[in-house]
């Protein structure tokens, strides 16, 4: 009888040894490792000298040595502007060759510095936007709620490119299909004949949009698992944070023309169908994006206002990336952003800011040839829109108005 206890003891014990093992194992060797095949330095600060060659030595797993020394090594202090130095600590070169960054190039000398224009409109549009969310008198929906509360589907607008410590919302029909080029260039996602591509204007429009070329916050819960909101926030606190936004009315007229003046078979049956039933007495539309453009059977502008002011729109689906409003698609006041780009100073923006990446040397960004939504066809469009349908459509996208310093369009709305 006391020799079957005993057994039975030992298999208990020998259990308990072998998932403390397993445990062990996949978090110091598993996950981390995993982790580490992504450079997650703190970007483009200074470059760091050759790492030294580690000598073969064989190791005992520690777990909470090497978590502790993988964490700290994100949190040492500094103030996270992408223009600070980090101290470069010679007696831990060779642990920590793996995550260090490796500048692609030489960095870009430049003769003069920043102009302060620039730099104080930067200062200004950042100040403004933390005084906004620390305003109570401006309320929206999740404007309180921590990082942590932002469920994870709705972070699927955060690129992160590693290599250079860089994050970017994008924010549709504020020029993001020309920041995705530049974020592959940059992540060195796309090969070609064998070698990254370099040419922002040669990377097809399909592969702009294919989730597959962006690694999103969104996926980080199935690289990182249970260590992905805690990533999220090392690299948010280490990493260059932009995004670039533009009128909110104006961005609406855009992703209107884009999507229902143009022939867009995808848009026409998830959208302008309903549209079409809702709202212009035509319960049964045709049934093709070409058969209606040829009847003329299109929703109109004001059409699209109802459709955006309807309860039932949101109760069937969240709205469209190309509407929702950028508050909802980049969580401003959770992620204070290290510049805020605007569409009207697009130019003198991006080039401000691809220099403060030190990523000017790698690519320039593209100049669009497209024809730009101009703010003066406001009133135009607006025109056919009921007075009262403009002032509940301000109050939908007021949020972004006030978010990002655009003044309230006082002459549409007081007709």
């Amino acid at each position: 009888m006391g020799t079957s206890r005993m057994f039975r003891i030992f298999v208990v014990l020998g259990s308990a040894f072998m998932i403390l093992l397993i445990i062990i194992y996949w978090d110091d060797v598993g996950a981390a490792h995993l982790y580490l095949h992504t450079p997650v330095s703190p970007g483009p600060k200074v470059p760091h000298p050759p790492p030294q060659p580690k000598p073969h030595t064989t190791r005992t797993p520690s777990f909470l040595s090497d978590i502790d020394a993988f964490v700290n090594q994100f949190l040492e202090p500094g103030t996270g502007e992408p223009t600070d130095t980090v101290p470069v600590d010679s007696s831990n070169q060779s642990e920590k060759s793996e995550e260090r960054y490796i500048p692609r190039r030489e960095w870009k000398i430049h003769l003069t510095p920043v102009a302060a224009e620039l730099r104080e409109r930067q200062e200004k549009r950042r100040r403004f936007l933390q005084e906004v969310c620390a305003n109570d008198s401006v309320s929206f929906p999740g404007k309180n709620r921590s990082f942590d509360d932002i469920p994870n589907k709705e972070l699927d607008h955060l690129i992160v490119d590693d290599r250079h410590g860089i994050i970017y919302c994008y924010v549709p029909k504020v020029a993001c299909s020309n920041w995705k080029r530049i974020m592959i260039v940059l992540s060195e996602s796309l090969q070609q004949d064998g070698a990254p591509q370099r040419d922002p204007l040669a990377i097809p429009r399909d592969l702009v949009h294919n989730s597959s070329m962006h690694f999103t916050f969104n996926k980080f819960w199935k690289r990182y698992g249970k260590f992905a909101k805690h990533l999220m926030k090392v690299k948010l606190k280490k990493y260059t944070k932009f995004l670039f936004v533009r009128d909110p009315f104006v961005r609406l007229i855009s992703a209107y023309r884009n999507k229902f003046e143009m022939r867009n078979e995808d848009f026409y049956r998830r959208f302008a169908q309903v549209m079409l039933r809702r709202y212009a007495n035509q319960p049964t539309p045709p049934a093709s994006v070409d058969e209606a453009f040829t009847l003329g059977a299109r929703p109109s502008f004001s059409h699209f206002t109802q459709y955006l002011l309807d309860p039932q729109t949101e109760k069937d689906m969240p709205f469209n990336e190309h509407w929702r409003q950028v508050y909802r698609l980049c969580h401003p006041c959770q992620i204070q952003y290290d510049f805020v780009g605007h569409l009207e100073t697009a130019e003198e923006d991006a080039e401000h800011l691809l220099r403060l990446l030190r990523v000017d040397n790698v690519v320039e960004f593209p100049t669009s040839q497209r024809n730009l939504t101009a703010s003066s066809w406001e009133t135009d469009w607006f025109g056919p829109v009921p007075v009262e349908a403009r002032r509940q459509l301000y109050k939908l996208y007021e949020p972004d108005f006030r978010l990002f310093g655009y003044d309230r369009p006082e002459s549409i709305l007081n007709e």
